[in-house]
């Protein structure tokens, strides 16, 4: 038999109890056709030898923001300021860029308070600075933006009578005047200024973004939120992905989460809707589930609180520091029920933004309810996040199978501020790793792409040490994952809590022919962070190859 690709003398680790290893892999159509003893006298297109590198299961990243990201790699990128004189400077040398462009925006990523004595910058220095230009510039976060008095104009925030919207605030000061500092769902009055954005800057946008996926092994993401809502850029943000596709410009399969913002009333005959005959969803009933193996549609996302770093997510005990703070539900309890429930009966899974033990609580109760009253949908319902969970909602998401998605790539870069913003008796409950684990619970790795980057074998170090940067050991050793289940967060576990495990995840015969090739093993790395991503393969093409130069295939090779 002739095969399209045959790698070879590669240490491959299966993560299936069957075939644990293997040193050859025969890829058919995008498939993985055998290993080994089962390719003798076969030939192949294309026949590599890795020279004893290590194949994994191509990395899964199942929450990230990658049209956000890919948009902003062409904003001021604000993380490496340090100190408000130095953003000054930076911000002073975008206008100036732009001085031919009276109508362009100043944009800016990647805003740390952390970075400037928990500083925010100050909105005169700021309207010095950019005078009638319109200004947005995000917190590392995404549930903050901080802006001018000329774009807070434009968004009819000055107009007397403003009131906030629900879920969010524009920060005021004592005295009632701005503070240039948006909150959560008040994002969306700078966002509709911009929005939507053009299907073919989307698709630039897919392009770079993917592009840098592949550098870094992921073969397959989740867009935790697309269509609607803040956190949505166009409501043609599912066309922008098959054009990308189409186009060649898509090198990770996607996995794309509609924004409860962009699902509108369905109605429906007797019997339909579970028998309510009414339900939210999309036109003709599409629902989760529907696409290919390239690009498809996942649960529905849903914002119930908002960030620790913002101290906005919702907790029941107050943050320190900041006496009368428990953040905040971004809805009332009762209208997420009812708009939750909507969604599900009309065949969505849920997915469900709680960062804090308030929000997790309602999260799980909806869940169990929906799944109580309708039954199970295509896919697993999930809760994002997870970050501050009090060990006796472990049980309960455990008996009710939801997955959940807590971000180890949060802990290095933003750890010491988490455990500031609890104290010490609830450092243990931050983003949890061990214990998630021991209960049974899936736990998918993510990256909140672009709150944390997406380098996974550095999330998966830190999901073993759990090492700040300051060199704290966050919640304690115990909360530690082995380096097996490190890897399995970012692929068998991550495809489980997609939906997607019986194509991908591990390596088997049947299953997609998407690889992460390492420069060594991440089971017996000392740092799983050093190791580098030699080649991406999805599909069994190489979306990434960064072997020396001259390398070449050997066409039409055979193994004995």
């Amino acid at each position: 038999m002739n095969l399209d690709l045959i790698l070879t003398d590669a240490d491959i680790i299966t993560l299936e109890p069957g075939r644990p290893s293997a040193r050859s892999v025969g890829v058919l159509g995008g498939r993985i056709v055998g290993f080994d003893e089962e390719l003798a006298g076969c030939t192949a297109d294309r026949v590599e030898s890795l020279a004893g590198a290590t194949v994994v299961p191509g990395f899964i990243d199942a929450h990230c923001h990658t049209t956000w990201w890919g948009l902003g790699l062409s904003a001021v990128d604000l993380e490496p300021a340090r100190g408000l004189e130095e953003l000054y400077r930076l911000l002073e040398r975008e206008v100036e860029r732009l001085s031919s462009d009276p109508g362009a925006w100043v944009s800016g990523t990647g805003f740390n308070h952390k970075n400037h004595g928990g500083l925010f910058p100050d909105i005169g220095r700021l309207d010095a600075l950019t005078g009638d230009r319109p200004l947005y510039l995000r917190h590392v976060s995404g549930h903050l933006s901080i802006t001018n008095t000329a774009t807070l104009r434009l968004a009819g925030a000055l107009e007397p009578g403003f009131e906030d919207p629900v879920g969010g605030a524009v920060l005021r000061d004592d005295a009632g005047r701005p503070t240039g500092v948006i909150e959560e769902s008040a994002q969306a009055l700078v966002q509709n200024l911009l929005l939507p954005y053009p299907v073919e800057q989307i698709v630039q946008a897919l392009d770079d973004a993917t592009t840098r996926y592949a550098a870094e092994g992921i073969t397959s993401f989740t867009e935790a939120g697309i269509g609607g809502g803040w956190i949505g850029h166009s409501p043609l943000e599912l066309g922008a992905y098959q054009r990308a596709r189409r186009e060649g410009r898509l090198r990770a399969r996607a996995q794309l989460m509609p924004a409860l913002d962009a699902l509108r009333p369905l109605a429906g005959g007797d019997g339909d809707l579970h028998g309510e005959r009414s339900g939210l969803g999309l036109d003709l009933g599409v629902h989760a589930g529907f696409g290919d193996a390239w690009v498809s549609l996942g649960p529905v996302k849903v914002f119930l609180d908002g960030s620790l770093l913002g101290a906005t997510a919702a907790v029941t005990e107050d943050y320190c520091g900041h006496p009368h703070n428990s953040g905040y539900l971004l809805d009332d309890a009762d209208a997420f029920r009812g708009r939750v429930a909507a969604a599900y009966r009309a065949g969505w899974p849920i997915a469900l933004h709680a960062i804090g033990d308030e929000a997790i609580d309602l999260a799980t109760e909806i869940i169990v309810d929906c799944q109580r009253r309708y039954g199970r949908n295509a896919l697993p319902n999930r809760i994002e996040h997870f970050g501050i969970a009090r060990p006796d909602q472990l049980a309960p998401v455990a008996a009710a199978g939801i997955a959940v998605t807590p971000q180890a790539a949060f802990i290095g870069p933003l750890g010491d501020q988490f455990a500031e913003l609890v104290g010490p008796g609830r450092e243990s409950w931050l983003y949890r790793g061990r214990s998630l684990v021991d209960a049974g619970v899936t736990l998918a790795g993510s990256s909140d792409l672009p709150v944390a980057d997406n380098n996974v074998r550095r999330a998966m170090q830190s999901s073993v040490d759990r090492t700040t940067e300051r060199g704290r050991v966050l919640g304690g050793a115990a909360e530690g994952l082995t380096p097996e289940e490190a890897l399995r967060s970012y692929t068998e576990w991550a495809a489980r809590a997609t939906g997607l495990e019986a194509d991908r995840g591990t390596l088997r015969s049947g299953k997609l022919a998407d690889f992460a090739v390492l420069s060594g093993s991440p089971l017996t790395a000392p740092d799983i962070a050093a190791l580098d991503v030699v080649a991406t393969i999805v599909g069994g093409e190489f979306t990434h190859d960064r072997r020396r130069a001259g390398a070449s295939p050997q066409p039409n090779g055979a193994l004995a």
